[in-house]
């Protein structure tokens, strides 16, 4: 399983170390949760830190945009250098648009759904994505818990892909800490994005080879 720190729980006065602490700890991805205070109540950065932080990193970078009309931004973090790119069911009444904006860009598209969005609605978008993100909290605020049920959909995004062949990965969001990614890695989860759990603590590189190793205990 792939380990995705997410910065919004990062020291911002220091980011950039912070950053590099956790990609010389092994991690593939940085996970950036983009907030526009309206979508979700809180907001964070723009475009241009993903663009200032990219000289600092090898990492893929997969920008989470919990914003109103992605479809407006989406040319701003493609410029950014963005790997990946993920866009909300709920933020806007032109998801193909917006995931096709992004493909062609040359970018990874990303689909997003929140706790209470059931994947029978991403039925006419999973064969384009790259990647399927499952909140397992509400968005908007790092540090909350994680919820279990939320794994009924990552199997239900396992068995679709392997009837269908499609080859998106499919990533969680929210309250993963070393005993919720034993759920994750049961569930079939390939990336696990973790926040307030790494960069809360004294020592971030230790918390990840502990995520790391909790999911290969359960991973066959």
């Amino acid at each position: 399983m792939k380990i995705a720190p997410s910065i919004l729980s990062a020291n911002f006065a220091e980011l950039a170390k912070d950053v590099q602490v956790v990609e010389e700890a092994g991690a593939e991805y940085l996970h950036i949760d983009i907030m526009d205070g309206h979508f979700v109540p809180n907001l964070t950065f723009g475009a241009k830190l993903v663009k200032d932080l990219r000289p600092y990193s090898k990492m893929v970078f997969d920008c989470h945009l919990m914003v109103d009309n992605p479809e407006e931004v989406i040319p701003d973090y493609v410029d950014a250098g963005a790997d990946i790119i993920g866009v909300h069911y709920e933020a806007t009444p032109h998801l193909h648009r917006a995931l096709d904006m992004i493909k062609k860009a040359g970018v990874k598209a990303e689909v997003v759904i929140n706790p209470g969005t059931p994947v029978s609605v991403l039925s006419e978008v999973l064969g384009m994505v790259d990647q399927v993100l499952v909140m397992t909290v509400d968005p908007g605020f790092g540090g909350q818990k994680f919820l279990p049920e939320t794994m009924d959909k990552v199997r239900e995004l396992v068995r679709i892909r392997e009837e269908k062949g499609y080859t998106y990965e499919i990533e969680v969001d929210g309250g993963v800490k070393d005993h919720t990614i034993k759920d994750c890695a049961a569930a079939g989860v390939d990336v696990a994005v973790a926040g307030s759990y790494v960069f809360d603590a004294e020592n971030p590189a230790e918390k990840i080879d502990t995520l790391r190793l909790s999911a290969n205990e359960v991973e066959i």
